[in-house]
C-alpha cells in the first residue's frame, strides 16, 4: 500500500525554541546538539526529510523507493559547500534524492575541476561555518544535513577514514536514522588514548556519527572509518550525565542528538596501581596480602633452605635437597597460579599477546630487510665516519657528530656542572675521538680538542649544544705529525623529517666503547604504552616486581612521552641497546637521512641489573631552527651564511628557513630575514 502523501510544512516550524530549551534564539544556525551554538543535524526539532526513487547518474547508489523524486515535498533540499583553499566563494548543491554529502559535493563543478586529485579517504568534512565544531564523514547521509547547512571540505596529507564500501550503500530518509555526537576527548581511561585513524580530527569539538536504527552503537562506529581499527572494548558515558553509560551492544535507536564521550577498561598496569594504593576497596586489598604472604613464604623457605634458582626449576626427580622441600615449594607456586593466570589473561584478552608476538616478528623482518641490502650499509658506514666519541676529561664519554665544518652537535646533559654561562669551567677538558672502530689495541683513531672554552650554542629543554673544534687533529702515539688531519664532513646537509613509523638506525659508542650501529623501528605515539608493557611481560608471573619497575620509570618522567604526556609530540622513540655512552648519536631513516638525536631513555635496575625500557631522540630539524634563532638573535652573520650555504640542497632545511623568513617579514621589522635563494 503506497504511503500518504504528506502535506507540506513550513521548515521553521521544525526549530521552535520550545523544542530545545538550552537554545536562546530560534533560528537554524543557532540549534545545535545539547544546545550549543552550531547546526542541527534534523534531529527531533529538525526537518524529517524522505527519500526518492531514482538514483544519481553514474553512480552506484541503490536507493529506498518509498518517495516521488520529482515531488517538492519529497527529498528536495539545499546545501553549500566551500573548500578550505578558497577564499569565500560558497557553491549551492540542490538535492533531489538521497546520497552522501561527498556524492553531493563531488557534483559541483568546482570539485570537479579543481579537485580530482583529492582522495576520498583523506578529506575532511566541516558541517556549519562555528569554529572547528562538527565533522561528518565522507559517507553521512545528506538527508541529515538541516536545509541550507554550509559544510567545509579540506584534504589531509594522511588517511582519515577507512570508507570501505559506504558510499555504495542504500541511503534512506532522515527518520531512518539516529545521528549522535562523540566528543574528541575522551572520557574515563581515555583522555591520553589514540581515538582515531587520524590526528586532524582531534580539531574539532565533535565526530557526528550515524547509523540506521536497530543497528548497535560498536556498529555505527566501526563502520564510521575515522576510528581506529582496534576499538573493541569500549562504552560511551553521557556528556550530560557522566554516570549515564551506554554499551557498545546496546541499539542506536535512542541516542539521537546526544552527546558521547569514549571511555575504556583499565589497564593491567592501572589495575596494579590500583591494588597497591590506599583507596583500594576490601576484597582487592586481601587478594594483595595474600599475594604477599605467598611471595614471602617462598622466599623464606628458599633462604632457610639455601636453594638457588636452578634448583627450583629442576625437576622434582633430581636431586635438589630434600624432596619434601621442594614438594613444599612447589605447592606454594601451585596457590598463587590461579591469581596469577587470571592477571595475566586480563592482560593480553583474545590472544592479544601472540598478536603482539607476531607485530614484532613482523617489524624485525623489515627492519632486517631494509638494513640488509648493501647499498644502505655503505652509506650509513660513510655518513657514520663523521660520528665521534665525544670525551669530558674526569666527568664522562658520551657520542656527537659533525653538524658542518668544524662543528660538532651533542646532548647537553654530558655537560652538566661543567659550564658556567656560555663557557667550559676551568679544568673541564674536552675531547673528540673520530675512527674509533677498532678495538684495543689499535689506535686507528684522531682525536680533534677544542678550538676555544666557549660553548657555541645550547639548550637544556632539547638537550643539545655545539661546540667548535680546533682545526688541527692528533693521532696517539705519533710523534711527528706526517698528514693533515681534517674533520670529517658534516651530517647538516642530510637533516630529515622523523618518520610517523619504519625503520631506523643509530650509530654511536654505547659504554664508550668503539662504534657500533644498531637497526631498530619506530615505536609510533599511540603503541609506546604497548611498547613498555611488552618489556614488563617477562615479569608476567611477578606482579611484585612489575609493579616496582612502573614505579621507577614514573619517577624517572616515562609518563611525560606517552599518549597526552608535555613531550608526547616532540620525540620520537623506539628500543635500542644504545644507551649509556651513546646519547648525542645521530638517528637515521632507512634512505640514510638524519632525523634525531639520540637522547635518553628510561630503565629500571632489578637483581643488580640494567634493564631497558624504551628510548627517544630529538628531532633535528626543531633542534635546527632554534640553532637558526638563536644565530640571528646574537647576530652571527658569516656563520648564518653557513648556514644558508648548506641548506641550499636540503628540501627539508630550506622550508624551515623559508618558514622562519616569512615569520621574520610578518612579526618584526627586523632588516636581516633568513632568506633562500
Amino acid at each position: 500500500m503506497p504511503p500518504k502523501k504528506q502535506k507540506t510544512k513550513d521548515i521553521r516550524s521544525f526549530f521552535k525554541k520550545s523544542d530545545n530549551p538550552d537554545c536562546s534564539s530560534t533560528t537554524t544556525e543557532n540549534i545545535q546538539p545539547g544546545g550549543a551554538a552550531g547546526p542541527r543535524l534534523g534531529g527531533a526539532a529538525g526537518p524529517r526529510l524522505g527519500g526518492a526513487a531514482a538514483s544519481q547518474s553514474g553512480t552506484n547508489i541503490h536507493v529506498k523507493k518509498e518517495y516521488n523524486a520529482e515531488s517538492a515535498d519529497g527529498h528536495l533540499h539545499r546545501l553549500t559547500v566551500k573548500f578550505s583553499h578558497a577564499k569565500s566563494d560558497e557553491y549551492s548543491i540542490d538535492c533531489y534524492q538521497p546520497r552522501t554529502v561527498l556524492q553531493a559535493i563531488k557534483s559541483t563543478e568546482y570539485y570537479k575541476t579543481n579537485m580530482k586529485k583529492w582522495s576520498d579517504e583523506n578529506i575532511v568534512i566541516q558541517l556549519g561555518k562555528e569554529h572547528k565544531k562538527h565533522i561528518v564523514a565522507t559517507h553521512f547521509p545528506c538527508c541529515c544535513i538541516p536545509d541550507n547547512e554550509c559544510l567545509i571540505a579540506s584534504c589531509e596529507s594522511e588517511k582519515v577514514e577507512q570508507a570501505q564500501d559506504q558510499h555504495y550503500r542504500t541511503v534512506f530518509s532522515r527518520d531512518e536514522y539516529s545521528v549522535f555526537y562523540i566528543d574528541r576527548e575522551g572520557g574515563l581511561n581515555a583522555k591520553s588514548k589514540q581515538l582515531f585513524r587520524n590526528k586532524a580530527v582531534k580539531q574539532f569539538k565533535y565526530l557526528c556519527v550515524y547509523g540506521e536504527k536497530g543497528i548497535t552503537v560498536e556498529e555505527a562506529l566501526k563502520r564510521d572509518g575515522r576510528f581506529i581499527d582496534d576499538l573493541d572494548d569500549f562504552t560511551l558515558s553521557d556528556n550530560d550525565n557522566p554516570n549515564s553509560i551506554t554499551e557498545r551492544t546496546q541499539k542506536v535507536d535512542n541516542l539521537d542528538q546526544k552527546k558521547f564521550k569514549i571511555r575504556l577498561p583499565r589497564r593491567i598496569s592501572e589495575r596494579i596501581k590500583d591494588m597497591s594504593s590506599k583507596r583500594v576497596n576490601d576484597e582487592e586489598q586481601q587478594k594483595m596480602n595474600n599475594l604477599r604472604q605467598q611471595s614471602n613464604t617462598v622466599l623464606d623457605v628458599v633462604h632457610q633452605k639455601a636453594i638457588s634458582v636452578s634448583q627450583l626449576v629442576r625437576p622434582a626427580t633430581e636431586k635438589s635437597g630434600s624432596s619434601q622441600d621442594a614438594n613444599e615449594i612447589y605447592g606454594i607456586l601451585r596457590q598463587q597460579f590461579p591469581a596469577l593466570k587470571e592477571l595475566m589473561e586480563s592482560r593480553f584478552p583474545n590472544n592479544s599477546y601472540q598478536e603482539v608476538l607476531n607485530l614484532r616478528k613482523e617489524d624485525f623482518g623489515k627492519i632486517q630487510q631494509s638494513f640488509s641490502e648493501v647499498h644502505r650499509v655503505r652509506k650509513l658506514l660513510k655518513l657514520g665516519k663523521s660520528v665521534c666519541k665525544v670525551i669530558v676529561e674526569n666527568v664522562c664519554q658520551g657520542t656527537g657528530f659533525v653538524l658542518f665544518d668544524n662543528l660538532i652537535l651533542t646532548n647537553a646533559h654530558l655537560f652538566e656542572g661543567c659550564v658556567e654561562g656560555e663557557r667550559l669551567k676551568e679544568g673541564i677538558n674536552v675531547f673528540a675521538l673520530f675512527n674509533y672502530e677498532d678495538p684495543e689495541p689499535q689506535v686507528n683513531y684522531y682525536r680533534f680538542q677544542l678550538a676555544h672554552r666557549n660553548i657555541c650554542y645550547n639548550n637544556v629543554e632539547l638537550d643539545y649544544l655545539i661546540l667548535e673544534l680546533s682545526p688541527e687533529g692528533q693521532i696517539p702515539n705519533q710523534t711527528t705529525q706526517t698528514t693533515q688531519l681534517k674533520v670529517p664532513p658534516g651530517l647538516l646537509k642530510h637533516f630529515g623529517p622523523v618518520p610517523s613509523n619504519g625503520e631506523a638506525c643509530i650509530i654511536g659508542h654505547p659504554a664508550g666503547a668503539v662504534k657500533k650501529m644498531d637497526p631498530t623501528c619506530i615505536i609510533e605515539k599511540e603503541k609506546r604504552q604497548q611498547a613498555v608493557d611488552d618489556r614488563l611481560n617477562q615479569y608476567k608471573c611477578d606482579c611484585f616486581s612489575v609493579y616496582s619497575i612502573m614505579n621507577a620509570i614514573k619517577d624517572r618522567g616515562i609518563e611525560n612521552i606517552m599518549m597526552g604526556g608535555v613531550d608526547a609530540e616532540k620525540v620520537v622513540t623506539y628500543n635500542t641497546f644504545m644507551y649509556h655512552g651513546s646519547s648525542g648519536s645521530p638517528v637515521f631513516d632507512a634512505k640514510g637521512q638524519v632525523f634525531g638525536l639520540h637522547t635518553a631513555g628510561f630503565y629500571y635496575e632489578l637483581k643488580n641489573q640494567t634493564e631497558r625500557v624504551i628510548e627517544f631522540a630529538q628531532p633535528l630539524l626543531t633542534i635546527f631552527e632554534h640553532f637558526v634563532n638563536t644565530l640571528k638573535e646574537k647576530k652571527e652573520v658569516e656563520l648564518l651564511k653557513r648556514v644558508k650555504k648548506e641548506a641550499k640542497r636540503n628540501h627539508y632545511l630550506k622550508k624551515v628557513l623559508s618558514t622562519m623568513a616569512a615569520g621574520t617579514d610578518e612579526g618584526s621589522n627586523s632588516d636581516e630575514p633568513m632568506e633562500i635563494d
